[in-house]
């Protein structure tokens, strides 16, 4: 019998960050790490974040990788789990937002108020 993945969907989900945001890990394994996010997976509410989570693989030989092996990637870890970095303190923020004067709503750090993108 196949393995199903459950994915506890909620009506809103949106998450706190985004692809190529500088986050801090604080709780699991590899808590206090810093890593660039590189992907978000908003409906299983999970970010894969650069060196954080490393999983070991075995890879079967292919065109890429001829000689096949086990290969060391990240896996994705909860969003709950990692928090922005303010850009402008380096510390961690919570993330709020803003509309501007010309209509467009920006994420904003909480700690400084500088604005994120």
């Amino acid at each position: 019998m196949p393995r199903v993945k459950k994915v506890l969907e909620s009506h809103n989900n949106k998450l706190h960050v985004k692809k190529d945001d500088v986050v801090l890990v604080i709780s699991g394994k590899d808590k206090g790490k810093k890593g660039r996010v590189i992907a978000a997976y908003p409906r299983e509410n999970r970010v894969l974040v650069e060196g954080v989570n490393m999983v070991k693989k075995h890879q079967k030989p292919n065109q890429l990788n001829p000689q096949g092996g086990i290969i060391e990637q990240e896996a994705s870890i909860h969003v709950s789990n990692v928090m922005h970095i303010d850009p402008k303190t380096g510390k961690v923020t919570r993330i709020g937002y803003k509309v501007l004067d010309n209509g467009k709503k920006v994420r904003i750090a909480k700690r400084s108020g500088e604005i994120i993108d």
